[in-house]
């Protein structure tokens, strides 16, 4: 396919996402079985494009002053593609299965740069509704963070030292130019394709096959470590999911102690099997999915309960932009009340002199701090241990301050660390 026509099939799918107000997989997904035509490289730029155009939907919208699906996808040949205006003009000249061509106004549209005085949520292309949680936490850079979980997220890898070090990894991915990770003493990093470009689909490696490493973003590393699990300790990770998390605690803890995993959906849960078993992790009990008097024999038991919270998922913007444009503030409501209910249930689970790591994959405050303060005011005998304490234990390289200033809980965020949006707060029991 020639590029008019792999922009005209992005704003055919971009029309159907809009449309059917449906996740944008499925809505490619489906486009790809209509059209079996489409080569694999055809259906990567296709999809590079339709996502880069949910990335920056706000932005490009307010500079062709028109959100439709076609201009969303014209203004993104520019700024995401680095097309010339002239180009894409060549590009739509209306022929067989290319758009149509352009107005003047989409001329002037796409030369037009977004001005540095737009509001926040225009330069930083996050819905308007959030803006007061992007003040609270950015102050006036909140422009600036939503425009870093705007751009295009890199390919990051966690090395399983249950079976191989970094070197090894690095090796085995070399023709990918993979490099260590600025951070995570684990990480390894494979940075985006542009334009058109895929990146590359390391699961399908051998090393991966053989259980060398997990792809996992190095926030999400960073937080597992700062969790604090050691050799010969009683652990939960009690919002366990597919168990990324989960083979990483294993992993810090040698294979010794006890690990639990627990989730309350059993779909979600389904995957860790397959993966526990790949990456020869044998210190891990799955408890039953949704059976809540599984928990009760660990009450009062663990030297860390590491509760994954469910969330918006604000900070993997990057990763999934249509989310942010479907995030509704009942979804918001729904997702805090969640984050109360798992908080208290992970409590009663940690032993005097336990710890309890609470992370979520948010940039909100009302889903962070202000949770872990609604927390510490329903349970007197927790404190909030400073998250540089939990840093200086980690090899590698020093902390970066956290995005928002704080002193007691780390939010990373691409813009601050290069990595995805991560809030940890780690709580201590009273012995």
């Amino acid at each position: 396919m020639r590029d008019g026509a792999r922009a005209s099939a992005a704003i055919e799918v971009l029309a159907d996402i809009e449309a059917r107000k449906r996740p944008a997989s499925e809505a490619l997904k489906d486009w790809g079985l209509a059209h079996r035509f489409a080569g694999s490289g055809d259906r990567a730029a296709i999809g590079n494009l339709l996502f880069e155009a949910l990335r920056k939907r706000a932005s490009s919208a307010y500079a062709m002053d028109d959100g439709s699906p076609r201009a969303l996808v014209l203004r993104t040949l520019v700024t995401g593609w680095g097309m010339t205006p002239d180009a894409v003009a060549a590009l739509a000249d209306g022929s067989k299965h290319a758009p149509e061509p352009l107005t003047e106004a989409e001329r002037a549209g796409l030369a037009r740069a977004v001005p540095a005085d737009a509001p926040a949520p225009v330069r930083g292309d996050f819905p308007e509704w959030l803006a007061p949680e992007f003040s609270r936490a950015f102050g006036s850079h909140a422009g600036e963070e939503g425009a870093a979980l705007s751009q295009r997220a890199p390919v990051d890898i966690r090395v399983n030292t249950l079976k191989a070090t970094r070197e090894k990894v690095l090796k085995a991915l070399a023709r990918f130019e993979a490099s260590p990770a600025d951070h995570s003493p684990l990480g390894v990093r494979i940075a985006p394709a542009p334009g058109p470009g895929r990146s590359p689909h390391v699961e399908a490696e051998p090393g991966h096959g053989k259980g060398w490493f997990e792809v996992q973003d190095e926030g999400s590393q960073l937080a597992t470590l700062l969790a604090g699990a050691k050799p010969k300790h009683q652990v939960i990770d009690l919002c366990a999911g597919a168990g990324g998390k989960t083979l990483a605690l294993a992993a810090a803890m040698q294979n010794t102690g006890q690990l639990y995993a627990y989730d309350s959906d059993r779909m979600r849960l389904r995957p860790i099997f397959e993966r526990l078993k790949r990456a020869g992790a044998r210190n891990v009990q799955v408890l039953p999915a949704g059976d809540m008097a599984s928990l009760a024999p660990l009450e009062g038991r663990m030297d860390l309960v590491l509760i994954d919270a469910p969330c918006t998922g604000s900070g993997v913007w990057r990763r999934r932009p249509d989310a942010k444009w479907r995030l509704k503030a009942e979804m918001l409501e729904a997702r805090q009340a969640e984050q109360r209910a798992v908080l208290d249930q992970g409590a009663v689970l940690v032993k005097p002199g336990g710890r309890l790591a609470y992370v979520t994959c948010s940039v909100l405050p009302s889903e962070n701090r202000d949770q872990v303060d609604a927390f510490l005011a329903r349970h007197a005998g927790f404190k909030l241990v400073p998250w540089r304490t939990h840093w200086a234990a980690l090899p590698g390289a020093p902390a970066l301050p956290s995005a928002d200033g704080s002193d007691q809980a780390l939010l990373m965020t691409p813009l601050s660390h290069g990595t995805d949006g991560f809030f940890v707060a780690v709580l201590e029991r009273a012995g």
